[in-house]
């Protein structure tokens, strides 16, 4: 292989069914419990459908509950491991505003909403995306015991990071519909995608 031949770009899109189930939504979600539903309901499609795990991701604006973006995990879908929920849904918030800073000045505040404590890697990704907020269903042992996966290694003050960077954190919102989430989709022979798997240092 010349090196003329290295890939020189990739693109992700969310999977056809995502615009379908979504059609019903209104434009707005005045509430974090209305937002985190919608989350909810794409993540339990989303390992049915095969597209990845258990996971689904939305950034809104707020104030007003105006839904920017959603993202889906993609990672079997792509054959990409970045590609998480998160990443889907900040990635293509940026687009539609047309800044990778969602929260620069003059802009309304955003808040991304997911149905777990964000990855390690995905944690990352909120920290610099310019989200100010972040709603989830819940953090704990819980998604790796009953998933499989491995969220990585999270610092024990991740709260305080994201404090200290401007950030809060809202927690269990509808922690219940994840835990019903993760609970189906680990007793269902799950394919557990992480790489390394068992191998840690």
């Amino acid at each position: 292989m010349e090196i003329t031949d290295l890939a020189t770009s990739f693109s992700v899109s969310l999977p056809s069914w995502v615009p379908v189930e979504i059609h019903d939504v209104p434009e707005q979600l005045p509430t974090s419990q209305e937002r985190m539903a919608l989350v909810h309901r794409l993540a339990d499609r989303n390992h049915r459908e095969g597209n990845g795990g258990p996971f689904a991701a939305l950034v809104a604006e707020r104030d007003t509950g105006r839904v920017l973006a959603v993202g889906v995990n993609v990672v079997l879908a792509t054959g990409l491991s970045s590609v998480h929920a998160e990443v889907v849904a900040l990635s293509l918030a940026q687009q539609v505003v047309g800044t990778w800073d969602l929260g620069a000045a003059g802009r309304p505040a955003t808040e991304l909403v997911v149905n777990w404590r964000p990855c390690t890697m995905c944690l990352g990704a909120t920290l610099w995306s310019g989200a100010g907020h972040l709603v989830i269903a819940g953090e704990g042992p819980e998604c790796e015991q009953l998933t499989g996966f491995d969220e990585g290694p999270v610092r024990d003050d991740w709260r305080e990071q994201f404090a200290a960077r401007g950030i809060t954190v809202e927690s269990d919102v509808l922690r219940d519909g994840a835990i019903r989430t993760f609970s189906k989709y680990g007793s269902g022979d799950p394919l557990v995608y992480n790489a390394r798997q068992g191998i840690v240092g």
